[in-house]
């Protein structure tokens, strides 16, 4: 996945904004104030650190050379998936969806963004 695919599948979650908060190279995208992702842009091949539940974490660590213990993050928690074309698309979306996923349910429901179709 190059970084305008990825940067794209990011941003079409509902309520997903960018933002470099600690350089210019560190692509952090948050839902409600909270970080579901962050993608180190100058990386070759790029990294992508992923939210996940512990136990789901080290399953992907087990079944996947390119997830690794999150770089930076709290590795119980957090994942890093290596880009370097090993992963179909679709499984770097599911951890993406999962990501989000358990962020938006960690939040108060007052900043939890609108789902399209739901009232």
């Amino acid at each position: 996945m190059d970084f305008n695919t990825l940067r794209t599948y990011l941003l079409s979650k509902p309520g997903a904004v960018e933002d470099f908060p600690f350089d210019t190279v560190t692509l952090v995208v948050k839902v409600g104030g909270k970080m579901f992702a962050l993608v180190g842009i100058d990386e070759e091949p790029l990294r992508l650190n992923l939210k996940a539940l512990p136990e789901q974490a080290e399953v992907l660590r087990e079944l996947y050379p390119a997830v690794i213990p999150g770089y930076h993050m709290n590795k119980r928690h957090w994942n890093t998936v290596i880009l370097d074309g090993s992963l179909p698309d679709e499984e770097v979306q599911g951890m993406i969806d999962e990501s989000y996923r358990l962020v938006v349910q960690g939040l108060p429901r007052a900043r939890r963004p609108a789902v399209p179709g739901s009232r």
